[in-house]
């Protein structure tokens, strides 16, 4: 490992350090600790997400006498935790084994009494995690509207205004099972701006727009011809009439903006540091040109450090294997090796350890890597057109590992150069 990968995946380490999940809960909780609960009531406690294991971990030592625990995460965090039950969904594309969640948080939530309260701890893809569909929806309706929303380029937020109109669980619909218990939930942040009602599709939040909405958006980007019948049918039809929510307290305990001033603090000891953008957001190859632009702007004299953190999207157009880490990082190792010239490496990783459907958490690509795959003898052009990243990357041996970090605060993105 070079002097420069060795820093850049220690900086991105203390991004992922300051969205440790049981610290954050710890120290909202150390802060602003809950009154004992009614008398006579009961504390049930769910997490859901890819933090939902530390973040239980850390509820069960501070509320050691809470009659339930629930946990639902993914495959990759199941862990065996004393005292909770731990259940798996599907992620980044809901399957039977979501429904199945769904089903189990239903049935938790839907046994709180007016005396009891429920403590849900709530992270970033608790949306695929869990899942209900909608009367007269069905699980294979959703996993396709899923697919077209993941292919689309759409960004999170719209994603999640349609997500969430087909769901009985997301948008306040986890609020309206668990009334009239009171709710107090806990939320890591995975969305760019910290909207709680994007985080997991929101469940303890109210909805981002309406059924009309998400019709129109959907007519405007060309899917709403794409769609199953029956999704059609639900978003045209008139506003369920709602029941009344729980009475909820919604309180942010960590997000990506947390985690880049963590890596900026981290850097400013060796580099001469900047945050150059808490919004990299938008298509990876604008993403790709921001990034670029910014380092040929950056002095060449002195070792810089820029950061950046948010969340792209990638259009799908062709079948290759990847996620948008991935992608972004390729696309700055094409366009590096064009327009920079020094020493330098370009990190984009998912705070989860994880991006898209692969076992790696993203990129780590110098000004040698797009030649490295051709010497590899693969094409990395055609591979790139083909959004076929992560085969590129592996030829170069230029993909970031670190395995499930059991948090998830978006993507954090590192580029280094040195005289």
């Amino acid at each position: 490992m070079t002097e420069l990968q060795h820093a850049a995946q220690s900086l991105f380490q203390a991004a992922v350090d300051r969205a440790d999940p049981a610290r954050a809960l710890r120290a909202e909780l150390s802060q602003n600790p809950l009154p004992e609960v009614a008398s006579g009531g009961r504390d049930v406690l769910l997490a859901v997400g890819k933090a939902a294991v530390p973040l239980m971990r850390e509820a069960l030592a501070q509320f050691p006498h809470a009659s339930q625990a629930l946990v639902v995460t993914n495959p990759e965090n199941r862990v065996t935790l004393e005292g909770a039950t731990v259940i798996c969904g599907a992620h980044p594309v809901p399957d039977d084994s979501s429904a199945a969640t769904g089903r189990a948080v239903m049935e938790l939530v839907g046994s709180l009494g007016a005396q009891d309260r429920l403590i849900a701890l709530i992270s970033g893809g608790g949306s695929a995690l869990m899942v209900a569909p909608a009367p007269g929806l069905t699980l294979a309706d959703k996993a396709a509207v899923n697919d077209l929303l993941l292919a689309s380029g759409l960004e999170i937020n719209q994603m999640n205004l349609i997500r969430q109109q087909l769901s009985d669980l997301k948008g306040g619909g986890l609020l309206r099972h668990a009334a009239p218990a009171e709710v107090r939930a806990y939320i890591l942040s995975d969305v760019i701006g910290d909207d709680l009602r994007a985080i997991a599709s929101g469940p303890t939040v109210s909805p981002i727009g309406t059924r009309a909405q998400a019709r129109e958006l959907l007519q405007e980007t060309g899917l709403w011809a794409r769609l199953p019948d029956a999704v059609r049918h639900h978003l045209g039809s008139a506003e369920a009439a709602q029941t009344a929510p729980a009475e909820v307290t919604n309180t942010l305990i960590g997000s990506n903006r947390h985690s880049l001033q963590a890596v900026l603090e981290a850097a400013s000891t060796d580099w001469e540091a900047q945050l150059v953008s808490d919004q990299l957001v938008g298509d990876v190859a604008d993403a790709a040109e921001t990034v670029v632009a910014a380092a040929r702007q950056a002095p060449a004299d002195r070792p810089v450090a820029l950061i950046f953190g948010g969340e792209t999207t990638v259009q799908l157009r062709g079948s290759g294997l990847g996620g948008r880490n991935q992608e972004l990082a390729l696309r700055v190792a094409r366009l590096g090796a064009q327009q920079l010239e020094g020493n330098w490496l370009f990190l984009s990783g998912g705070t989860d350890g994880r991006d898209g459907p692969t076992e790696a958490a993203g990129g780590i690509v110098t000004g040698s890597t797009w030649q490295a795959i051709a010497d590899a003898g693969q094409d990395p052009q055609a591979l790139l057109d083909n959004n076929d990243s992560h085969a590129a990357l592996a030829a170069a041996n230029a993909l970031l590992h670190t395995g499930g970090t059991g948090t998830n605060v978006a993507d954090v993105q590192i580029f280094l150069r040195r005289p």
